[in-house]
């Protein structure tokens, strides 16, 4: 073992460090950079150290590791063992070929009673040795670490001197196996089998099974990224799928040079199959480490939003939500249609601040059930992070118990509940000063809409979003601009911190038509009124020069 101590030359670097995780939204799990930051001399280790030295358990603690496959993913993971060793971990569990979804990390972290777990992702952005890398530490209840211990590790980057690790142990991830680093043991498992165990505890596959093999075909696009080999066991090799069901299944460094992100423009190729064709009956994408879905039906796109709500109203199809959901939770940014369903259950339903972390609590102390939010992300309580494939097996399994399509299950669900016409507008790679400046902008304006009409409705509130946790009444202040109009319908923005090329900026639009009113238009037409209202009163177009959004959800 050797300690490497920074020299008088890797001054910068430190600075370099500290100020790459201050740029990060505050209170996130993990760091997020392009691949030539992260591996440039110590930085990866450098975050690594930081994590060592703040997390609680470490020394004889069992630590779960892995990642999503991208660039990097092997190389990291042997930095981390030898480090792990290093500061006297007593055994990690990493997985053949370091590839490991989040959701299945998680699952690990919890059945293993890990002391936490360290995620080698980016989620959903790009890939290669010109894309991006992230380090993610989630903690041991599986979920994303608490901001407490984010803040932390922030601290001790500020005055780190040196970082600890073993100089020469590289060991095998071809196959399952066992090793030893110093006194540190190393279990590399297959990583695959005790999710599905988890998923044959939730779900009825034999029922599933059987509604897949009675001409109701499915596409599944994994977009090279980490779920296409738990995709192809659980839908071709358990349920039955027919071979090539599952397309872009394996896990490629640069993701095939594919952006692995499950939304309309960067999985068009599978919807454009279910939207314009009548060959699948229904299709679903996941993102670059697991953690998000999109779902389809034939002619018909499910908003995440939407997905949530359904997934609600129909929970006691699944067996492991037989008896009825606890509660439900969603982020601010998620339209209200499961607020509406929680209503009608008689169950409560939270608004959290955008971050998985915020659910973890209601999550623990037995509050909730289900979850989500609407960048394509849903959960339950049988892990702490979204999980994607959960969500298509839940769709499975309801359109399954009601023998019917998509596209009935959607039109009777907004003929009982109504429909919240949602979208949202994403403006990416804006400069951070300009982003920023119409943030600020928007932001003081804000109190004088109050009392007076947006887009034709009186404004009955405007403010940035604050929590108040029910679980430990800790308090998250400024989550996103809101503008709330007197009929239900609303303006949310915000500035999105998972991007590593200058800001995203995102807006968000609902407007809600109660189920006696006119269901069927298209959400861009029935929005149009606050999509022009909202560019005029925040000088979208003028400030940023972009015509358009790069990303309509």
């Amino acid at each position: 073992m050797s300690l490497k101590e920074f020299s008088s030359q890797d001054s910068q670097l430190r600075i370099s460090l500290t100020s790459s995780f201050t740029d990060q939204k505050p209170g996130t799990s993990g760091l997020r950079k392009s691949t030539k930051h992260f591996f440039q001399p110590h930085y990866l280790e450098s975050f690594v150290e930081a994590i060592f030295q703040t997390l609680s358990g470490v020394e004889g603690g069992i630590l779960v590791l892995g990642g999503d496959g991208r660039f990097g993913n092997t190389q990291a993971i042997d930095v981390i063992l030898r480090m792990a060793a290093a500061h006297g971990v007593k055994k990690v569990i990493t997985t053949v070929n370091g590839i490991l979804s989040t959701p299945a990390a998680s699952h690990l972290i919890r059945i293993k009673k890990a002391v936490g777990g360290i995620i080698l992702s980016a989620s959903h952005n790009s890939g290669g040795p010109e894309g991006d890398f992230g380090v993610k530490l989630n903690g041991p209840n599986g979920g994303p670490a608490a901001e407490s211990l984010t803040d932390e590790i922030f601290e001790c980057t500020q005055t780190l001197g040196g970082y600890k690790i073993f100089k020469d142990s590289q060991i095998s991830l071809d196959e399952p196996g066992k090793y030893f680093i110093g006194s540190m043991s190393v279990e590399v498992i297959d990583g695959i089998e005790d999710y599905i165990d988890l998923m044959q505890n939730i779900f009825d596959f034999d029922k599933i099974s059987s509604f897949l093999k009675n001409d109701f075909l499915i596409a599944f696009d994994a977009l090279n990224a980490v779920t296409g080999p738990y995709a192809k066991k659980i839908l071709e090799d358990i349920l039955g799928a027919n071979s090539g069901t599952v397309r872009n299944g394996k896990p490629l460094e640069d993701f095939g040079g594919c952006h692995p992100d499950p939304n309309l423009t960067y999985a068009k190729d599978l919807a454009d199959l279910l939207l314009y064709g009548n060959q699948y009956s229904f299709g679903a994408a996941c993102d670059g480490d697991g953690d998000r879905n999109m779902i389809l039906g034939r002619n018909c796109f499910v908003n995440p939003s939407d997905s949530l709500a359904i997934l609600t109203a129909n929970a006691t199809c699944v067996p492991a939500y037989s008896d009825g959901l606890l509660g439900v939770a969603r982020s601010m940014p998620t339209s209200s249609a499961v607020d509406v369903v929680a209503k009608e259950l008689g169950i409560a339903c939270f608004e959290t601040p955008t971050g998985w972390k915020f659910f973890g609590n209601l999550l623990d102390s037995g509050e909730i059930t289900l979850c989500g939010e609407e960048s394509f992300g849903t959960g339950s309580n049988h892990v702490r992070e979204k999980d994607g494939l959960w969500a298509v097996l839940f769709w499975l399994q309801i359109l399954a118990n009601k023998q019917c399509s998509v596209k009935d299950l959607m039109h009777q669900h907004w003929n009982q509940f109504g429909r919240h016409y949602y979208s949202r507008h994403d403006y990416e790679s804006i400069s951070s000063d300009i982003a920023h400046d119409l943030f600020n902008s928007v932001e003081s304006k804000l109190t004088s809409l109050v009392g007076h009409p947006f887009a034709g409705i009186n404004v009955v509130k405007a403010d940035n979003f604050t929590y108040k946790d029910p679980v430990d009444n800790s308090v998250t202040l400024r989550q996103g601009l809101r503008i709330l109009l007197e009929d239900g319908s609303r303006v949310v923005l915000r500035l999105s911190g998972t991007g590593t090329k200058g800001a995203t900026l995102r807006i968000y639009l609902e407007s809600y038509v109660s189920s006696n009113g006119n269901l069927i238009q298209d959400p861009q037409v029935a929005l149009s009124k606050l999509i022009r209202s909202i560019d005029s009163f925040a000088e979208v177009t003028k400030r940023t020069g972009m015509l358009e959004p790069t990303v309509i959800t």
